[in-house]
Formats: C-alpha cells, structure tokens, sequence
C-alpha cells in the first residue's frame, strides 16, 4: 500500500533534501510552500530521480491560521498520512506581526506546526505506524522560558525569540509523545545543526538580532556560526530523514535526534511539565482547533 508524507516548508533547503530523503525510501511526498513556480521545480527535480511514487506540491502560507486549518482539510481527506515533518522555520531581524496579529516568529515556528498536527492527528492514527517529526534547533539554549503570553517580557532580538518558539515547540513535541504513546504514532525532534541555507545566510548574518551582551563577542561568534553552517542543506537534512524513516527507532517514541543522525538527550528545560503546560494552555488560546 502506498504511503504518504508531508513536508513543511519542503520546497528549498533543508526541507527539499527531506522531501528528496523520503521520496528516495518510497513515500508519496507532498511538499507545502508558499511559492507555486518553487514547489513545481522542487517536485520536477524530485520526479526526474524516478521515485517509486510521484511528488506533488500544495500552496500554503503557515503563517496564517486559516491556510493551516484548510491545508489540514486537504490533507485528511486524502485518507491515511504515514510521516508528517514540521521543518517549516523563519527567523526575523525585526518583531512583526502575521494576518492573525500574532507575533510571527512564535507563529511561524511553533503555533502552525502545532496546529497542523493537531488537526492531522486523524490521519496519523488511520495511518499507523506513523511519525511526527518537529524540526528543532540549539537556538532553544538562548530561549526566555515563560510562556504566560506569546511574547516574553524584554526587548526584541530575532534569534532569542526565534529560540523561545522553538524551545515551546520542542517541550510540545515531548509531550505529545506521551500523549499519543499506544496509539502507534510516533513523535521525534530532529535538529539539523548548521548548513547554509536561505535563512543562516541572511538574517544570522545581522548581529542585531541577539541582545546587547552578545553583540561584544560578535566576531567570535560570527566565525564560530560560518564554520557550523558550511554544510550542505543534504547533510542536515539526515536527522529529519532519518528520524522519519529509520527502522531502529520502531516503536519508538519521544526521542530526539541530533545532527550526526543518532538520538541525543533532550535539552532539559523542554521536559519539563510546567513549560509543556504553560506551552499547551498557550496553544489553544492563541490557536484554537475550530475556527472561533
């Protein structure tokens, strides 16, 4: 029986390679963005390799609510899902605001995520043995870990916040292990490391995003970041490919792996239970699984 997968954000970089991963072991790949002439080179470059079963594209914009809640629609009514990959990521010199007035990186980075997974969490059920798998990042360890409102208390400096939402996502990922444990569907984290992409050649490039005290060893960091994100976007991609395919971890669940493809421990502070709640009641106010 054929089985199908999902990538976020699947039509460049890290997610493209994903896509290409999961395709090569034999999944129907659906790849989602925002740019339609994108997604159609990203699946013609994924179809000339002859996969097993043909790619395809959907259009949709994460950073709106609503196109997560009508991708979801789409995607259950073609039946059972097998592997779904949260790799979609954004990270903002500046604070902005997305169609929903939601602060955009917590948006971006973890409420659609959520939200999609919520909504598919039929799916993978009917398509058991399935996987999750939520892209994180070590930008968690420079992360305010208060999740009272979207916002956390100080000024605003895009790669802190962008770690915040991640940190949020990944304490939402170890939960839902638990929630869904027996149920056959399975839920890692992968954290790519560093490669060059899109996103690590240009907003990480400007030292105003990270707060003052950082901005004094910016040269050292700056070097130490060129060095860590020299890799390809195919090598990073391994821990999401893996994390989705690999028969080692069947049965499995509420693991992450790290860049070099194995499981690695969980940054701390996101096993934590008073985080993951405070993340939780977070998530359904700022993003509620109906439409009101």
């Amino acid at each position: 029986m054929k089985q199908t997968a999902m990538v976020t954000a699947g039509t460049g970089g890290i997610g493209f390679e994903t896509a290409s991963g999961l395709a090569e072991a034999g999944f129907a790949v659906t790849l989602v963005g925002r740019d339609a002439e994108r997604g159609a080179r990203a699946v013609d470059r994924i179809n000339a390799t002859a996969p097993l079963h043909s790619a395809r594209f959907v259009a949709a914009d994460l950073a709106s609510l609503d196109a997560v809640r009508a991708l979801a629609e789409r995607i259950a009514a073609d039946g059972p899902l097998a592997v779904l990959v949260n790799n979609i990521g954004a990270m903002f010199p500046d604070r902005r605001d997305t169609v929903d007035g939601i602060e955009a990186s917590f948006a971006v980075n973890h409420l659609s995520p959520y939200l999609l997974t919520e909504l598919l969490l039929p799916a993978l059920t009917a398509g058991a043995p399935s996987r999750i798998v939520n892209v994180t990042s070590g930008a968690t360890g420079v992360a305010k870990r208060v999740f009272d409102a979207v916002e956390p208390p100080g000024d605003y400096y895009g790669f802190h916040w962008y770690g915040r939402a991640k940190l949020a996502n990944l304490a939402y990922t170890l939960n839902l292990s638990g929630r869904l444990d027996g149920t056959g569907v399975s839920v890692f984290a992968s954290d790519p490391g560093g490669a060059a992409t899109a996103m690590t050649n240009g907003t990480l490039r400007d030292p105003k995003i990270v707060s003052p005290g950082l901005r004094l060893l910016w040269p050292l960091v700056r070097r130490k970041f060129e060095r860590s994100t020299s890799g390809p976007a195919s090598t990073a991609a391994r821990s999401s490919v893996f994390a989705a395919t690999d028969g080692s971890l069947a049965g499995r669940t509420g693991v992450v792996i790290g860049p070099q493809g194995r499981p690695v421990a969980p940054f701390r502070p996101a096993t934590d239970p008073r985080i993951a709640a405070a993340v939780r009641r977070l998530s359904e106010r700022l993003a509620p699984l109906g439409t009101g």
